[in-house]
């Protein structure tokens, strides 16, 4: 048994040390194999050892950054203006089948690796996005409070002032 796992281990081994062969083709064109044609002038290639994952950290980077890059941003940066935009507060919205969208007005522009996330009634309202207007759509008639926020990964870095409003939608009944 032994001996069988021994041969099967030596012969998946065999393809990783495999020589490779650089020739031309009959058309001129320069080619690469594992197997040297029969008949053709080939060169072997030398190729460099294989990337590798050790165990260890990998060490930090030794050289100063220069001059012309910038340092990032901290993730505590705030905004002097975040706040929803095109939305009635604390009144009516006639939305008759619950589809809006909500300007989002950010001064100074929205930084790299920050992005803006809707609540509606405290809750993320679809995906993070870097565009400042928001389609919300099919949003049940009724009360609600939207905000918006600024994240950068699961980080909440800033929440505008909630709106509340109330979406009024067509209402058709049975007779």
């Amino acid at each position: 048994m032994r001996q069988s796992l021994a041969l099967v281990l030596l012969l998946l081994a065999l393809p990783a040390v495999a020589q490779i062969y650089k020739y031309t083709d009959a058309n001129g064109n320069t080619a690469f194999s594992s197997q040297p044609p029969d008949g053709t002038k080939v060169e072997t290639v030398d190729l460099p050892p294989l990337n590798s994952v050790g165990d260890a950290a990998p060490a930090p980077p030794t050289s100063a950054p220069s001059q012309s890059q910038t340092p990032p941003q901290p993730a505590s940066a705030t905004y002097e203006t975040l706040r929803l935009t095109d939305l009635p507060n604390d009144e009516a919205l006639r939305a008759n089948n619950g589809s809006f969208i909500a300007g989002v007005m950010i001064q100074p522009r929205l930084q790299p690796g920050h992005l803006l996330q809707l609540l509606v009634d405290g809750k993320p309202y679809g995906q993070p996005t870097n565009v400042p207007r928001v389609q919300v759509t099919e949003l049940d008639r009724g009360e609600h409070s939207l905000s918006v926020q600024v994240v950068q990964g699961a980080q909440i870095i800033q929440q505008s002032e909630t709106i509340n409003l109330t979406v009024q939608r067509a209402h058709v009944g049975k007779r």
